[in-house]
């Protein structure tokens, strides 16, 4: 060895002696754990943006049921309460969807972070244009710009409603223990 002074005087290390800084599977098992709900509910809104949910076949459903409450009710006048539930679906949807996705990328940890917020509402908007060109390809359905900014509303109203749930949370906690103190003083 002593011709051969740039090789590394120590053996290389078995298989067992190395170790990831995180094991995999421990990361894979969190990872799925805070993402799953998401990526259910996003097949939840892929499925919902197909034929079977076409204004054509929801009314086929809806309007029964609302003619069964109110037997005066006409085709006509319920279209515009078809028209508004429909609207209020994808409302609510992508708002279920950012709660999801928030914590999804929140993980393990608590409390509420501006980039867990923005990367959830970007996955939010981003999800609610491809769901509309998606809808440009099933031929009962219509693409609109307007239901995907729709969506992208109600992605937002769920990050402003997080936004305030956990800001009261912050100061209700301190309130608390400020409280506590001074009762453990006494």
């Amino acid at each position: 060895m002593p011709d051969e002074p740039w090789r590394n005087p120590r053996p290389a290390p078995q298989r067992g002696e190395v170790r990831r800084r995180v094991p995999a599977k421990a990361y894979l098992t969190g990872f799925f754990r805070t993402w799953w709900p998401a990526l259910l509910w996003a097949a939840f809104i892929f499925l919902l943006s197909t034929d079977e949910f076409s204004a054509e076949h929801t009314s086929r459903i809806l309007f029964p049921f609302f003619h069964w409450i109110f037997p005066s009710l006409t085709a006509e006048q319920f279209a515009p309460f078809h028209h508004l539930i429909r609207k209020s679906a994808h409302f609510t949807e992508y708002f279920i969807f950012y709660v999801l996705l928030f914590r999804g990328a929140r993980g393990s940890r608590t409390g509420w972070r501006w980039t867990w917020a923005l990367a959830a509402l970007s996955i939010a908007a981003g999800y609610a244009a491809l769901d509309e060109v998606h809808q440009a390809f099933v031929a009962s359905r219509t693409a609109s710009p307007w239901d995907s900014l729709l969506d992208s509303v109600g992605a937002f109203t769920a990050s402003l409603a997080l936004f305030v749930w956990y800001r009261n949370d912050r100061t209700n906690s301190a309130r608390r223990e400020s409280a506590d103190a001074v009762s453990s003083a006494d």
